[in-house]
Formats: structure tokens, C-alpha cells, sequence
């Protein structure tokens, strides 16, 4: 495809507004300045100084950044062409901007933010994926029925995957899995026999003799790993969250409700998410699921991309592809196809512009909600523990996340993961257990709520 000609339609740049101007927002800022077609000059944070922060760091001269605290205020700066940085995307609702770019990570302001956005008649990039993965089905179709599109957003992987797994599809390739690096490597030295990944480290951790699958059992090498690395986290609720999205999208299926998460050698990536009959792991066809990139210092990284295992039909094409450098299972059943690399704000443009130039949505037309990610205990809670979220990876200390087939919210049904966030509970909680909905104190009156009962209400009516 030709990008130029693609977009060429286009008579002017695409006004945006940037809710949240933390790693993605700020990236997004920064790129916009470069993109011909866009045009990002209004950015909303929690405090105002923040947004101008948010502003000058994206190379925005001080001069032409105005604190704008009322729309009247935001009317005027806009009218002078001025940036603008804001607390309250109240304020700058009503300017003519085409498409809000929501990017808090927070899922109770993003339900705001999305509303404000949709009853507005904006287009809204959704980069908060906690959000998405309570709502985001009911409200692409709230904002469709006023003419607007939501959409996942490149540079994330759920729109990177979504993209790759369509495509392995309209190609006729046969999927048998799906899915992601997780967002930091296992980084290991044989020559010391350290390992470190994500600011962690351990000495003397024993991968050295599982370090290549050979001809060993892929069951038997991956416990060992597993073993190996018992002190370093093994689940990560983002990457089941960013999956989750991709399951909505598309009709992929985790294999097991928590993933398997293998730690994996690139090379050996088609090897292990094959069917259990070709050696690997996988009891079915087009699952989803994360693998742990374990790599020496000098070797390259997946860099968090997003792959597609497809099954090598035509042997002696894949031959030669193999021949080229392309990665086939042992048994050559399988290949590999990937895009190492998800670049965040760097690459949104390309969602943005689809969505206020070609009307179009990253989810595809068929995104509903076929699962919820679910909050289940990893110790015990006592009521009246706030489940407060945090952190860089905004999880909840003694609570983990599940894929669930999604249920309407009932008060017997398990509570979404990103729903249940800062939540106090109304009754203890063992470990292991699932957090049900009667067990949360709730805010019947939260943007959020409103829109999960919208969209149960849109596509569990018959459960009701």
C-alpha cells in the first residue's frame, strides 16, 4: 500500500485532542508535530501544569502554550492558534478537534473522558486498554449510532495484532496461534549465570542446561525454565488485558483462562504454540496467548511485538522460506510471522487518521464482548481492603487477572479486573477465589458503570 495516496482524500489535518500526556500520550504529542496530517495543539492531565509540561516536552514553544482553565478561555486561545493545556476535557469539548485520543490509563476518568468524547460527536483512539476491557464493545457501538468511530490504536498491541492476525487470515494462511512478547525480556548470561528483566536480577539462576530445546520434550524444558525462574513474576495483567481486547476483535480463544506465558527463545516460538500432536502446547486452532523472550545481552529482542503461528501447508514454500531466514518449527509444521516492535505514539497516527479520514475502526466490524478479564485473588483479603490500583503497570497487590467467557454483571457474576480497581470490598476474599460483584461496594453512579450497564444491556439483553 501507498500511505500518501491512502490518506490523499484528506483536504486538511486531523484536529486531536490528547486526554493523559503520560509514555503514550507523550509520544503521541511529540510525533504529531512531525505528521503532516495531523495537528495536535490541545493536551488534557490531571493539573494543568502537567498538560504544558506535556506540551513543552512534545517541543512546543512556552510562548504559544495557554493554562486554560474555562471554555471560554480554551476558545479563545484556539481562535489564536495557540496550544492548550487543560485539566477538564470539559473545557475543551466543544472546540472543533475530530478526534479525542484518550491515553490516561485510568478506566473511572477514561469512562468519563470517552463519554464526554461520544456525546460530543468526536471519534475517540482508545490507548486505555483498562478501559476497553470493561466497555470498550458497548461503547464503539454507542459512538457508531452517532455517526462517530472508536478505535484500538497502532503502536499498542491489540491494533498490531488484530492487523497481523486478520492478515495471516485474508492471506488463507491456517492460524494456529496469536499473540505478544511480554513487555520485558529475560536477559540471561551464561558466563556468570545471571538473569535480569525489569529492573529484577538473580545470580547464579540455572538456565544454562535448558537453554536450547534440542530434541527434548517441550513440556519437560519449559517446567524446567519455569522452576528456574520461580522468583521472577510469571503473569502480567496487562498482557492478558491487551489479549483480551484482541479476543473480543477477533474470535481468537485463550488456551487456558490465565495463558500459558511460556519463557521462550525467538526461534522457538512456532515450536512451542504448536498442537500438542506437532509437540508444542496448544489443545486447538487460533489461540491466543504471551510468551517471555529469553535472550543472551548481545542477542535482539521482540521488543514487545505481536506474532501469528501459521501452519506450513504448502511444504516446500516454507521450505525455502526457511532457507531465507524465516523461523519453522522442528518439525516443520509450523512458521513463524511477526513485527517485532510496537513504538507506542510513534505510530498511532496511522489509527487516528483512519478513524476521521476513512470512518473506519481498528476492531473490525464484529467487536463484542466474548470475554471479560476477571479479578481473582492470589491471597487473602479482608472487607474493607481498597483494591487500589498503581503502579507502572496499574495492577492490584493480591489480586490477579483471568479471562472469563464475558456474563453481564449480575451480582453473582465475577467482577471485570479493571471494574473492580480502587473498590472496597464488602466481604473477605480467600485466596484463589473470584471476586464477584456483590462482593465490591460500588458506584452505581460512575461513567464507568453507566457504560457496562449500556452494554450488557446492548448484547446480554436475553440474560437480563
Amino acid at each position: 500500500m501507498n500511505y500518501h495516496d491512502y490518506y490523499a482524500t484528506a483536504d486538511r489535518p486531523v484536529e486531536t485532542c490528547v486526554i493523559g500526556t503520560g509514555g503514550f500520550g507523550q509520544s503521541f504529542l511529540a510525533q504529531a508535530q512531525r505528521v503532516p496530517l495531523l495537528n495536535a495543539r490541545i493536551a488534557v492531565d490531571l493539573t494543568v501544569e502537567s498538560a504544558a509540561a506535556g506540551l513543552r516536552a512534545a517541543g512546543i514553544d512556552s510562548r504559544k502554550i495557554q493554562v486554560c482553565e474555562s471554555a471560554r478561555d480554551a476558545k479563545t486561545a484556539w481562535e489564536r492558534g495557540d496550544y492548550i493545556a487543560t485539566n477538564d476535557l470539559a473545557c475543551v469539548s466543544d472546540l472543533p478537534f475530530d478526534v479525542a485520543v484518550e491515553a490516561t490509563g485510568q478506566p473511572q476518568a477514561a469512562a468519563r473522558h470517552a463519554l464526554i468524547a461520544v456525546e460530543t460527536e468526536k471519534h475517540l483512539a482508545l490507548v486505555t486498554k483498562e478501559l476497553d476491557s470493561v466497555v470498550g464493545p458497548g461503547l464503539k457501538a454507542m459512538a457508531a449510532e452517532r455517526g462517530r468511530v472508536v478505535t484500538t490504536v497502532d503502536g499498542d498491541q491489540p491494533s498490531l495484532l488484530i492487523g497481523l492476525a486478520t492478515w495471516a487470515e485474508v492471506m488463507g494462511f491456517h492460524l494456529v496461534a496469536a499473540g505478544k512478547s511480554s513487555e520485558y525480556d529475560f536477559v540471561f548470561d551464561p558466563s556468570s549465570g545471571r538473569l535480569a528483566s525489569n529492573e529484577g536480577s538473580a545470580e547464579n539462576v540455572g538456565l544454562e542446561h535448558h537453554w536450547t530445546l534440542g530434541d527434548r520434550e517441550v513440556g519437560e524444558i519449559l517446567a524446567a525454565r519455569d522452576k528456574a525462574i520461580a522468583g521472577f513474576p510469571q503473569r502480567a495483567v496487562p498482557d492478558l488485558c491487551e489479549l483480551m481486547v484482541v479476543a473480543n476483535a477477533t474470535g481468537l480463544q485463550p488456551d487456558r483462562l490465565d495463558l500459558h506465558a511460556p519463557l521462550a527463545r525467538i526461534n522457538e516460538v512456532p515450536t512451542i504454540f504448536s498442537h500438542r500432536a506437532d509437540g508444542g502446547i496448544l489443545t486447538g486452532d487460533r489461540r491466543l496467548d504471551v510468551f517471555h523472550c529469553l535472550r543472551k545481552p548481545d542477542e535482539i529482542s521482540f521488543a514487545g511485538g505481536v506474532f501469528v503461528v501459521i501452519r506450513c501447508d504448502d511444504a516446500k514454500s516454507w521450505d525455502m522460506l526457511a532457507q531465507k531466514g524465516h523461523i519453522v518449527s522442528r518439525t516443520g509444521a509450523n512458521a513463524m510471522v511477526f513485527l517485532p516492535r510496537h513504538l507506542l505514539g510513534l505510530e498511532a497516527a496511522t489509527s487516528v487518521l483512519d478513524a476521521a479520514i476513512h470512518q473506519t475502526s481498528g476492531y473490525g466490524s464484529d467487536y463484542q464482548p466474548r470475554y471479560d478479564l476477571i479479578a481473582v485473588a492470589t491471597e487473602d483479603l479482608p472487607a474493607g481492603r481498597v483494591l487500589s490500583m498503581g503502579g507502572h503497570h496499574h495492577t492490584i497487590s493480591g489480586v490477579t487477572a483471568e479471562f472469563r467467557p464475558a456474563s453481564p454483571l449480575t451480582m453473582i457474576a465475577p467482577a471485570p479486573f479493571y471494574l473492580a480497581a480502587d473498590c472496597r470490598l464488602a466481604n473477605s476474599i480467600p485466596k484463589g477465589q473470584e471476586i464477584r460483584m456483590s462482593d465490591l461496594e460500588l458506584q452505581e453512579a460512575s461513567a464507568l458503570m453507566k457504560l457496562r450497564r449500556g452494554q450488557d444491556a446492548r448484547f446480554f439483553s436475553h440474560r437480563l
